[in-house]
């Protein structure tokens, strides 16, 4: 992870940044948050999932120290490669959200997902298709130049830029059953309360990611900044909401795989 995701990660929450899995949590289940980041999203299921179990899994130690740092007497946290997950046959839920995104592989790591959890129980993915944001009014120039090298490095890595369109059919051949889609869709509006916090999102991720861009030669340096600036400044003048196309995408394990 780029240095300064971490504010990004930190301002999630269960009932904000993951409603389904929210509305699908029960007493005493056992749930596993792959991809948890900081654990924010964890240790909400954590409070709500008090009866139960509740771990997180990340790739990265550092997050998984920042994590276990703010959670002294919350869920567990477990520092593993979604690609060989140390779980096999033992949570009620797996959840992966934002994950599946940035990974060039992602029907193994569904797959990956899919063993760690008992018959019966339940696989659920939230994501994003890129190729579907929506701003009002237009951004300028310097940011859609931006977001069309995003895509292309996101892309030319083996990132699916809408995978969040092709979840459920993934899910049925790996023979899930009873799939489910629910629309989770971000929407920012300027005059909302939080709204040009959640609108500067792309300012941040120029700030971050887009050093990854810079290095592997998708944009100049000059292009990041302007972008991160000129962004910045619409969103403080300009923007009225964006849209971010998010689906939650479920299925159930059945008894025999």
């Amino acid at each position: 992870m780029p240095s300064g995701t971490e504010e990004i990660l930190n301002e999630r929450t269960l009932s904000s940044s993951h409603r389904r899995l929210d509305e699908l949590l029960q007493p005493g289940m056992r749930v596993l948050d792959v991809g948890c980041g900081t654990g924010t999203i964890t240790r909400g299921i954590h409070e709500k999932n008090d009866q139960g179990i509740t771990v997180g899994l990340d790739i990265d130690a550092g997050l998984i120290r920042q994590a276990v740092g703010a959670s002294p007497r919350g869920p567990g946290f477990v520092t593993a490669d979604i690609h060989h997950m140390p779980f096999s046959r033992v949570f009620d839920l797996v959840s992966a959200a934002r994950v599946i995104q940035w990974l060039s592989s992602p029907r193994r790591a569904i797959e990956c997902c899919i063993s760690a959890i008992t018959p019966g129980g339940r696989y659920l993915a939230l994501d994003y298709n890129h190729e579907k944001i929506v701003w009002d009014p237009r951004p300028p120039a310097s940011m859609t130049t931006f977001y069309e090298a995003f895509l292309a490095w996101r892309s030319d890595a083996g990132m699916d830029n809408a995978i969040a369109d092709h979840l459920a059919s993934v899910l049925e051949r790996l023979g899930l059953n009873d799939i489910r889609v629910t629309a989770q869709h971000e929407h920012a509006n300027s005059h909302d309360g939080d709204g040009k916090s959640r609108l500067g999102i792309w300012s941040a991720v120029a700030a971050t990611r887009g050093f990854q861009l810079v290095r592997d030669e998708y944009l100049t340096e000059s292009q990041r900044a302007a972008a991160e600036a000129d962004y910045q400044e619409w969103v403080n003048t300009s923007a009225v909401s964006q849209t971010l196309y998010l689906l939650a995408v479920e299925g159930r394990v059945p008894d025999q795989l």
